[in-house]
């Protein structure tokens, strides 16, 4: 995969822990969409971060981690929905953007078992880009379970319901789109939950 300064996926980790900018540049127009045209500035001023250009690079995870955080307090009832749409024009973008297109063309002439694989690979070599300073990995490959150790967009959040949204959607998309396209995928531990890692299972058929 390719992948120049601007997008989810980039080639070398910077000395400071930062996330891709579509965490944020994803999240702000389904905001302006839910709630008007002042609303993502209003979040924005809450989180206390300036509004990235189209072309940014990647932000400090503190102020991604902070933006999510205020959509979850102001809007506490809506934002599994914000954030999940926002996770699914994540994936969006980067099936437009970010995987070239011979490598979606063999993804998808693969048995969904050997698909799976190959995307795997590119998600786990890639993944500090969307988890920042945590810590990623694939637990298990039948099925399918991903972990994020220490994810800092849930960073001293304290919930009874895993927060996850944005990271699942991201998942579901980039799967559905070049593997199984019903797939589903669940948060089943979140570290704002008191879990050691974000767990994130992914069922083929759905739920």
């Amino acid at each position: 995969m390719n992948a120049p300064n601007t997008g989810l996926l980039h080639p070398a980790a910077p000395a400071v822990s930062r996330i891709g900018p579509n965490a944020v540049l994803q999240l702000l127009p389904v905001l302006d969409r839910a709630f008007g045209p002042d609303a993502s500035g209003q979040a924005l001023a809450a989180a206390g971060i300036p509004r990235p250009g189209a072309d940014a690079g990647m932000l400090p995870e503190i102020g991604v981690a902070s933006l999510h955080g205020v959509v979850r307090r102001i809007w506490p009832a809506e934002a599994p929905q914000l954030l999940r749409d926002a996770g699914l024009g994540t994936g969006d973008y980067i099936l437009a953007n970010r995987i070239p297109g011979f490598a979606k063309t063999i993804i998808r002439a693969l048995p969904a078992r050997l698909g799976a694989r190959l995307l795997c690979a590119a998600i786990a070599k890639h993944a500090w880009t969307f988890v920042g300073s945590g810590r990623f990995r694939i637990v298990l490959q039948n099925p399918l379970v991903f972990e994020i150790a220490a994810n800092p967009l849930v960073a001293g959040e304290v919930a009874a319901e895993p927060l996850c949204h944005w990271h699942a959607a991201v998942f579901e998309r980039l799967f559905s789109r070049l593997v199984w396209p019903n797939v589903a995928v669940r948060e089943t531990a979140c570290c704002a939950c008191g879990a050691s890692a974000c767990r994130f299972e992914l069922l083929p058929n759905g739920r």
